[in-house]
């Protein structure tokens, strides 16, 4: 069996968020080496608080597991483009590389909405990937959702 790919992890946190009743987002957070460190999926329900979105989750236990706020040697990979708030803590996080899945036209922060890392403001950067495996994650999305109307 080969190696299980980030993006592989960041999916199975989706779908272990979608069968506990969450919008079905996952994030894995990979050091230079490809090793995970950490993985989340939202649990904005389950912690009744709007900001445990997957990738402030994954990104706040890989610091806990590294000891620090900044994860410059760091990847984060995640199904869908993340939103103004996520997209700020990926800055302030110091992220090297965001890879996600689905583009978000109405909820982004990254490609679509305000467009955090093309702000002056914004003090941080990182390498952005869009669209890796974009009809999968979208499918997924979408399925969620279906299943709930």
């Amino acid at each position: 069996m080969g190696k299980v790919s980030p993006m592989d992890v960041a999916f199975e946190e989706a779908r272990a968020a979608a069968a506990r009743g969450e919008v079905p987002v996952g994030a894995a957070v990979v050091g230079r080496d490809g090793t995970v460190i950490a993985r989340a999926g939202n649990r904005t329900e389950q912690d009744v608080d709007a900001s445990a979105h997957a990738e402030v989750l994954a990104l706040r236990e890989a610091g806990r597991v590294l000891g620090t706020p900044r994860l410059t040697e760091c990847d984060l990979f995640v199904t869908l483009e993340p939103c103004a708030m996520c997209a700020a803590a990926i800055g302030l996080f110091r992220i090297r590389r965001l890879v996600f899945g689905a583009y978000d036209s109405k909820g982004g922060g990254v490609e679509h909405g305000p467009r955090i890392f093309a702000q002056p403001s914004c003090q941080h950067r990182p390498d952005v990937i869009g669209g890796v495996r974009e009809t999968e994650a979208a499918a997924l999305l979408r399925a969620f959702f279906r299943a709930r109307r």
